[in-house]
């Protein structure tokens, strides 16, 4: 059940836990996109926190979801910032929005169509 991907020279290692099968090796691929979106809306906070001057020492962004049926599928996203360097709406608001320009929170927002070929991979 134990998948490599690979992308430029890094590898993630994509698992399955025990009770599914897996050797628990490493996140399940939807673990990996909430963490996607995750750090891709924490970059964005910490951006918005530079350009305020701000520390974002003790920033943590988590991503929770429901889980949905019909088809199986996540179903509503939480971002879950913590950022106690603000202090006030202000700034709440900008990290707010900093969060919300996330490649990875518009793409879900806005779904891009998929297409899935079978066959011999083509390698350039």
């Amino acid at each position: 059940m134990q998948f490599v991907v690979e992308a430029r020279s890094h590898h993630i290692v994509c698992d399955q836990p025990l009770e599914s099968g897996g050797d628990d090796g490493g996140m399940t691929p939807p673990e990996l996109m909430l963490a996607s979106l995750a750090t891709c809306a924490a970059y964005y906070v910490v951006q918005y926190l530079k350009f305020q001057k701000m520390s974002s020492e003790g920033l943590e962004v988590k991503v929770e979801a429901d889980k949905a049926t019909n088809p199986p599928r996540l179903g509503v996203f939480r971002i879950l910032v913590d950022a106690p360097m603000v202090h006030d709406g202000r700034h709440r608001e900008g990290v707010r929005k900093a969060a919300e320009k996330c490649l990875i929170h518009n793409t879900l927002l806005h779904p891009p169509a998929i297409e899935i070929n079978v066959g011999t991979p083509v390698r350039v």
